[in-house]
């Protein structure tokens, strides 16, 4: 097998890894930001387990008007080039979630894909033209993605209803 890493991204054939979750990943460039950001008391976490998958996790409350948890990873710049969808692939607890990107972190707004998990493996492929602009829950009235680099990967749930939540991520890349 051939591949070339280059700035933190691996190449590997038509493939680009985001990120490959395994034992020896370093993972404190992911961030949870949760509503307590606004009042809430929602408590997500993130860690890595032992047979080396994303771990997020945690407890969705409604109180104080929350209601979501999100985990976060920025990095350089990602150019797209003729990518058109990211691959996921995930374990859940048969919930709904949303996968999150932004063009630019700096943005206010993210593009959203929501998504659900069945309990079992799955490898999901989210075109990234059906990833609608979101801001605080609400749909913007502008275009779907349509942009040439990825700044900000995320997670988050926000399901309308105190739960539990349990999401193992393996990979993420783009295809």
């Amino acid at each position: 097998m051939i591949f070339l890493v280059k700035i933190g991204l691996l190449l590997f054939m038509n493939n680009y890894i985001i990120f490959d979750f395994n034992s020896n990943s370093i993972t404190k460039k992911w961030k949870i930001v949760d509503d307590v950001v606004m009042g809430g008391k929602s408590n997500g976490n993130f860690d890595l387990t032992a047979d080396g998958h994303g771990h997020f996790w945690g407890y969705v409350s409604l109180d104080n008007n929350g209601g979501f948890s999100s985990v976060r990873h920025q990095f350089n710049s990602i150019e797209l080039n003729s990518k058109t969808k990211i691959i996921i692939k995930i374990k859940g607890d048969s919930k709904k979630y949303q996968f999150r990107i932004k063009n630019n972190k700096n943005n206010f707004y993210s593009y959203i894909f929501d998504f659900q998990t069945n309990g079992q493996w799955q490898t999901l492929e989210l075109p990234l033209n059906k990833f609608t602009p979101s801001f605080r829950g609400r749909i913007l009235s502008q275009p779907n993605f349509n942009h040439q680099k990825i700044a900000e990967i995320a997670f988050l749930i926000a399901n309308k209803k105190n739960e539990s939540f349990n999401l193992l991520i393996d990979q993420i890349y783009l295809q």
